[in-house]
């Protein structure tokens, strides 16, 4: 009779992931990359690059437009069966409280841009929330909010970016915007994450494999790297 207490784990934790957004970057893309494909699922996602890092050559545009858009979108936060809900409510009271709180921390810690209050009366709902700026210790930088709050901050150099990137006991998911190639590859070789996706958001596809570093988790799911969890390794020796 064969016994053990001795369980396999894949443990896919959170994230704080990091974005960094170069001069040379589509602008339009990674706009659209940082509003609309980050409030996915009201910001709820672990994968959710919610550190975003921008070259100081084009920060005031890029936020200035980056705010425009999370207004627009602030319009479309509803209940899931609305004709025009784009954002729906947080998963439930426990998290609106949570968030709420963070929304409050943060203004101490941060300059507000838009955001950090609840829409409307009743419901777990609440605004697309900018900060910018955040102080090396604030937690809303430090530490997973989980809904749809985005922090900002600027960098002069690659090498900076690599280091406030890689600042963080996270390290899920990561993004590089810019049209260098070598670049985006050089700097991914860099950044301590599991995943870096380049030019777009976090993409899935069960072909290759997904999980993180640090405290973000344990083992991999799909891909080659995945299978591997299923499977025993054996050693036969011949002499």
């Amino acid at each position: 009779m064969y016994i053990s207490n001795l369980k396999r784990v894949t443990l896919e934790l959170g994230g704080k992931s990091p974005s960094l957004i170069f001069p040379d970057a589509e602008i339009e893309n990674a706009l659209t990359h940082h509003s609309q494909n980050f409030l996915f699922n009201t910001g709820q996602a672990c994968i959710a690059a919610s550190r975003t890092f921008v070259h100081e050559d084009i920060a005031d545009d890029f936020i200035k437009q980056l705010k425009v858009r999370f207004e627009q979108l602030s319009h479309a936060v509803g209940a899931p069966e609305g004709d025009k809900t784009s954002i729906g409510p947080l998963a439930d009271g426990k998290q609106f409280e949570r968030v709420m709180q963070f929304f409050e921390i943060g203004k101490t810690e941060a300059e507000l841009v838009t955001g950090g209050v609840r829409k409307g009366d009743s419901g777990y709902y609440v605004e697309p929330t900018i900060f910018l700026n955040p102080k090396d210790d604030a937690r809303i930088y430090r530490e997973e909010i989980f809904g749809p709050v985005i922090t900002i901050r600027t960098f002069k150099t690659e090498e900076e970016a690599i280091k406030l990137a890689n600042d963080t006991a996270f390290g899920l998911s990561a993004c590089i915007f810019t049209a260098s190639i070598p670049r985006a590859l050089r700097l991914a070789r860099q950044i301590e994450s599991g995943n870096v996706n380049i030019n777009t958001s976090q993409v899935f596809g069960p072909n290759v494999p997904f999980g993180g570093y640090k405290q973000s988790g344990l083992g991999r799911e799909g891909g080659k790297a995945g299978l591997m969890n299923y499977l025993e390794a054996k050693t036969i020796r011949i002499k």
